[in-house]
């Protein structure tokens, strides 16, 4: 695959067809368009915006053990760049969770149990970013989403990072980066092949994920990936993803008393 966006998007329905269950082997992402209609883009984006009022009010600085990320907007106004659990506090973003749709990936992590981690990891993810003065999350460097696995000592599970994309994204205004085919690679490689989170430079080998409203991504969780800082500023910069992984083996959810994870001490390094 050329470092282009020249890649075929699919359309996501009730069961995965051979075509694209062999990209995802080959390449370790897939893209659909599109999954979520501009009515229902915009209800959740309204159901965001409530959710985000309330966590002002109540001045909360962590669910379930993972903080939350505040930074200013556009106006200068206090804003959540990043939040976690996020279906667990609207409805809208609860039944999101429920589309059927998502069950079509399960086969993709090649594990049996399949489920949507609504109350396990970080839950629903919600990243706002926008490149403004004061905004405490404007991209976000190197990784993978298995590191955490690696963290405690855990054998790495498998994972999907499933990404509904709320704002168009060219790729002239930053946003997500993949590397084809790392999905495959091995333990040092997926540990040392980058520096995690610092390194947030343009790789000749990347993909840029070109993204509309409604849109519907999905990659390994081993795969390095980055989102890359919009080179325009204002409201032209801003971007809103919600992620929610996918994954199988035993059921470990989050509640109110689980401690910090060790690895997100360090997100306020991420801006």
């Amino acid at each position: 695959m050329s470092s282009s966006s020249d890649y075929p998007r699919f359309a996501l329905g009730h069961a995965l067809s051979t075509e694209q269950q062999a990209f995802f082997a080959k390449h370790g992402f897939l893209h659909f368009r599109p999954f979520a209609s501009p009515e229902h883009v915009q209800q959740i984006l309204r159901a965001t915006q409530e959710v985000q009022a309330n966590w002002l009010a109540q001045g909360l600085e962590k669910i379930n053990g993972v903080p939350i990320k505040y930074g200013q907007d556009v106006d200068g106004a206090r804003i959540v760049q990043r939040f976690a659990f996020a279906s667990q506090y609207h409805p809208v973003l609860h039944e999101l969770l429920k589309d059927v749709r998502f069950r079509a990936l399960f086969p993709l992590l090649e594990a049996a149990g399949g489920r949507v981690g609504e109350n396990e990891k970080n839950g629903l993810v919600v990243n706002h970013y926008v490149n403004v003065p004061g905004s405490a999350f404007s991209q976000m460097g190197w990784h993978t989403d298995s590191l955490r696995d690696v963290f405690y000592g855990k054998r790495i599970g498998p994972m999907l990072n499933v990404g509904l994309h709320l704002d168009s994204t060219p790729a002239t205004n930053g946003g997500l980066r993949v590397l084809p085919g790392t999905h495959r690679q091995g333990l040092s490689r997926m540990l040392f092949r980058k520096k995690y989170f610092k390194d947030v430079h343009f790789d000749p080998d990347e993909v840029a994920i070109e993204t509309e409203p409604g849109d519907l991504t999905v990659h390994d969780g081993r795969m390095w990936h980055r989102v890359a800082q919009s080179p325009l500023t204002g409201e032209a910069s801003r971007r809103r993803v919600l992620y929610v992984p996918i994954i199988a083996g035993k059921y470990q959810p989050k509640s109110e008393n689980s401690p910090t994870p060790f690895y997100l001490r360090f997100l306020h390094l991420v801006k």
